[in-house]
């Protein structure tokens, strides 16, 4: 690999690790930060808003990519993000750190998505599948690193300086790019879809605050959701509508092909189940088994390593095998790794959680990164940002129902327990403070009523899994194309 190359690697995780840190390095500074800006009612819309946007600009900056390249979109992206970072490091109210959270979600969909394209731009498919699994481990080395630096520079500065720690590393990001990244487009007169484009947005985002939204299970919650799903595929008829006519749609709808539409089926699946290990392991380990968040942290670590390592065999694996057998074979582990976690229990040796997570990891790696690739070659060079953009959006989608719904479930599962043995009014959210009926509920109970809850969730991602597995069987013979590619960059 030659040293463009290398720097060009170094760029993109460059950005994607300060996309993946934020979340969990404002999730720790909540507690400062609402205690500043006197805003705790607010703090779920911290992270809404940076979600949505995201999500939102996720399909735009993937044809934009096409159109103006990919170089120009990812370091535009980025910029953004950071302009958003210092706004939200110099908020001084909680409405202002929302609004800065939004236009910092606004960049990040452009490294979600176009960070991907480039590499299926420019490496070979035994590189991408291990430049993609490094990519992808960023995200595990975030969860790691997050907490410790955001206890570092609250404690030693401020909590101003989680957000602008990112300026430095971002443009030095977006310097590495423009230097090895060399891109050749021919100079012409774009249409922007502008109609199709503010039709999606608007659909996305009605759609994702059926999710996104808190309140109350009542009347009105239940017409809300009703009404938003109508609105929702109204505006999606709508959006098709203005894309088959539009001489440069935002989105092209031959990319969805059987196969892709497969792949995207499957992403949304494995990326919600992703992110219930991600939120609730770390609950089992801290709020069931007593662990320090430290050593829950560090419990999570064997799934990057072996995610990792698996990143590093899965090209040569995708050349002998092909896409198909591959996916299908890690899906199988991902259902294996999901089918162990109910032997967990109020007892279990932590070195159960670091096997099972070990095994996971080689399944989430398996899958992410093969689908990726299937995804990249299922289009010509001038439609992959469009392809990968739409894999992208579905991953997101996952990630915010998959996480709403298992919310609901958990907290379903803790009163229902309770309910069992006759203690009613248990308010899911405050359990370690008392009951309605009064009294602070015991330790011993709430323990097991959140160890009982979280196999519930076991079992959902059992029943996930499986489906994520079936679909992969379902997909067609797909035949790779690794040779020379015409018209890219070199």
């Amino acid at each position: 690999m030659n040293f463009k190359k290398a720097n060009l690697i170094v760029s993109l995780m460059l950005a994607m690790f300060l996309a993946a840190v934020e979340g969990t390095i404002v999730t720790m500074a909540t507690p400062t930060i609402t205690k500043d800006l006197h805003g705790f009612s607010l703090i779920s819309m911290v992270f809404s808003v940076y979600l949505l946007t995201s999500a939102i600009s996720t399909p735009i900056y993937g044809k934009l990519a096409d159109l103006y390249g990919r170089k120009k979109m990812l370091s535009i992206g980025i910029l953004i993000f950071l302009v958003g970072s210092a706004l939200c490091g110099l908020a001084r109210s909680m409405g202002m750190l929302i609004a800065f959270r939004a236009l910092q979600g606004l960049g990040a969909g452009a490294i979600f998505t176009v960070a991907f394209t480039i590499i299926g731009d420019v490496f070979t498919l035994e590189e991408r599948s291990r430049v993609q699994g490094s990519l992808s481990t960023v995200w595990g080395v975030a969860s790691l690193v997050g907490p410790f630096l955001g206890g570092f520079l609250i404690d030693t500065l401020s909590w101003h300086w989680i957000f602008f720690i990112n300026i430095p590393f971002g443009l030095l990001s977006v310097i590495l790019l423009q230097g090895s990244l060399k891109e050749s487009f021919e100079k012409k007169k774009h249409r922007i879809d502008y109609a199709g484009t503010a039709v999606l947005s608007l659909a996305v985002m009605l759609f994702l605050s059926i999710f996104l939204l808190e309140g109350n299970a009542g009347a009105g919650r239940v017409w809300f959701i009703v009404l938003a799903s109508v609105l929702t595929a109204a505006l999606l008829f709508v959006f098709y509508k203005i894309e088959r006519r539009a001489k440069e749609p935002i989105v092209s709808f031959d990319i969805f092909t059987r196969t892709s539409t497969i792949v995207n089926l499957i992403s949304f699946l494995v990326y919600a189940i992703l992110m219930g290990i991600d939120v609730y392991l770390p609950i089992y380990l801290q709020n069931i088994l007593g662990f320090r968040p430290t050593i829950s942290g560090l419990s999570m670590l064997p799934m990057s390593v072996s995610w990792l390592m698996v990143s590093f065999i899965l090209g040569k694996l995708l050349m002998r095998y092909g896409e198909k057998p591959v996916t299908v074979a890690a899906n199988a582990v991902i259902l294996v790794g999901m089918a162990l976690l109910p032997s967990l229990g109020v007892a279990s040796p932590v070195t159960l959680v670091l096997l099972y997570g070990f095994v996971i990891g080689i399944g989430f790696g398996g899958v992410s990164t093969a689908l990726t690739i299937i995804v990249q070659d299922s289009v010509d060079y001038s439609k992959r940002g469009t392809a990968v953009a739409a894999n992208t959006l579905l991953r997101t989608l996952g990630q915010t129902i998959g996480i709403s719904i298992f919310g609901n479930v958990f907290n379903m599962g803790i009163t229902r327990y309770f309910s069992a043995r006759g203690v009613m009014g248990v308010n899911p959210t405050d359990l370690y403070q008392s009951s309605a009926s009064g009294g602070a509920l015991p330790a011993a109970q709430v323990q097991l009523s959140l160890n009982s809850a979280v196999h519930t969730l076991f079992i959902v991602f059992i029943v996930i899994s499986g489906l994520a597995l079936l679909l992969s069987i379902l997909l067609p013979k797909i035949k790779g194309k690794y040779g020379p590619r015409q018209n890219e960059p070199a």
